[in-house]
């Protein structure tokens, strides 16, 4: 009994440790984003004063992601989300900093770092507000990790590695990165499998030189461009995977992407409050925005959006743990990340459109989220192709389940089986297994939405908002109702090369 309370009331001391950090954060952003200097202006220059990160880590928000024997607050998933969240409701580039920090670099380093290079690692992320990002994408290898050319030498003392990495997000700022490389087995040939490394900066021989910086489109305040790599890493600070590397690679990316809805979260909930401010002060012909029913459609949208990721948010926070190995997890966490990424930028679409005019300027919050929210549709894996994996997933096991029943498997299948009820007269039909690829694109969409309204429908059964959890089953059945109606569509239009010849509409007039 005695230590059980003792145990409460440690949990009960983290948790409001943790509820300091985040009020403490939600101080700061309001002072350097609305006192000190202006948000709509520094969102749209290059890079980010000093006075700004200083002041935001003051509050030491990556503790929240370190254990408690590193000094940390626990490593709660749930309050990286939160932090994420609260994040990017102010600013879209300081969450994906966040994010970078805790899902792309911290997390891997707690679960698979050697013990005295984690302790190094971590002491000074508590002590020093140190920072640290994940370089994995090549010139020539985006998408197709798996054949990346960084190749590594080792002996007993350190690994040597070499080659080059773009659009890694902190390019240049970053005290700390986790690089990725293939062992070279000799004679210019790699190894199948890859590893991680922990590259300390400011230790000699682990200098990162970065070759240009690029000019990127949106997220102004976060550094990107072309790194050549050639470093001698201490073995200490090789991670070691429970199975492989390619294994520990799908865990840190699943697990990064079921952590997108955190900053998901606080961006659509400030697409949403912006617009119903908007709408309600705003009068066209003597009625409000707000009164027109177009309006409300489109706003009614945003609150299934804000309703779809606050279940994404608490999914997450239960599965996306570091006890849990998410290698397999692709499936959800592909539809967690393209759905709710996709819905962000609808998002600021919407608001864009509402606002109008004066709202395309890059100074204002409609034109630069719209900028911003694209590039989550691209990174960590284009939406496209995470949809596409989704389908060829399912498409697999029902295969193996011998079911070709669309219906039949939404039933059985642990990510739709409650939400199969409400879409029974949508899915009743055979699945051809011979799915093109532009197919299966629009599939991935459709059953990332059935995925998507189980996570409703639980979150409903924690009491969440019945007014909002109706209004999102309805959009969500009408999304899929639209795509199912492109899927039966036969399309297999192809590009034609030579469209040059006979084209010119001024030889038809």
């Amino acid at each position: 009994m005695f230590k059980t309370e003792m145990i409460k009331e440690e949990s009960g001391d983290l948790k409001n440790q943790f509820s300091n950090v985040l009020d403490g954060l939600k101080n700061k952003m309001r002072s350097v984003y609305h006192e000190r200097s202006d948000i709509n202006e520094l969102g749209i220059k290059r890079g980010m004063p000093p006075f700004v990160m200083r002041e935001i880590m003051s509050v030491n928000p990556f503790s929240a992601i370190i254990p408690k024997e590193y000094g940390g607050l626990g490593g709660d998933v749930k309050e990286s989300i939160a932090l994420m969240s609260a994040a990017s409701y102010e600013s879209l580039a300081l969450s994906l900093t966040f994010g970078i920090n805790m899902a792309l670099f911290l997390q891997p380093v707690i679960k698979a770092g050697q013990p005295e290079a984690k302790v190094a690692v971590l002491k000074r992320f508590i002590e020093q507000q140190n920072m640290g990002g994940l370089m994995i994408t090549e010139p020539d290898f985006g998408s197709d990790a798996l054949s990346m050319r960084t190749s590594f030498v080792e002996n007993d003392k350190f690994a040597h590695l070499k080659g080059t990495k773009h659009w890694a997000g902190l390019t240049g700022w970053a005290d700390f990165w986790l690089l990725t490389a293939r062992k070279d087995t000799g004679e210019g040939r790699l190894a199948r499998d890859l590893d991680f490394f922990i590259c300390d900066v400011t230790q000699p021989n682990q200098g990162i030189v970065v070759e240009e910086f690029f000019e990127n489109l949106g997220l102004y305040q976060i550094p990107y461009g072309r790194n050549r790599i050639d470093v001698q890493i201490p073995g200490v600070q090789k991670l070691v995977p429970e199975k492989s590397g390619v294994k520990l690679m799908l865990d840190l990316l699943h697990r990064s992407r079921m952590s997108f809805p955190g900053m998901a979260m606080g961006f659509i909930q400030r697409m949403m409050d912006e617009a119903i401010e908007h709408c309600q002060k705003r009068f066209v012909s003597g009625k409000s925005l707000l009164s027109y029913d177009q309006v409300q459609q489109r706003i009614s949208q945003l609150q299934s959006y804000f309703t779809t990721v606050s279940a994404y948010c608490v999914n997450s926070s239960k599965k996306a743990g570091l006890i849990n190995d998410l290698s397999m997890a692709g499936i959800e966490a592909n539809a967690v990340k393209s759905l709710s990424t996709d819905m962000m930028q609808s998002a600021s679409q919407t608001l864009l459109q509402l606002v109008g005019a004066k709202g395309y300027k890059l100074n204002h919050i409609a034109g630069r989220s719209t900028v911003d929210s694209r590039p989550f549709q691209i990174f960590e894996g284009s939406n496209d192709m995470l949809y596409s994996q989704i389908s060829e997933s399912v498409i697999k096991l029902m295969r193996k389940a011998k079911q070709g029943n669309l219906l039949d498997f939404i039933k059985s299948f642990e990510l739709t089986a409650n939400a199969a009820s409400l879409v029974k007269d949508l899915f009743n039909f055979e699945l051809d297994f011979n799915v093109p690829q532009r197919k299966l694109v629009e599939l991935g969409q459709i059953l990332s939405r059935v995925i998507s309204l189980e996570h409703v429908l639980v979150l409903s059964d924690k009491g969440f908002s019945e007014k909002l959890i109706d209004g999102t089953v309805s959009h969500l059945r009408q999304e899929m109702q639209t795509l199912l109606s492109s899927f039966n569509v036969n399309n297999e239009t192809k590009v034609i090369e030579d469209y040059q010849s006979n084209s010119d509409w001024l030889m038809y007039t």
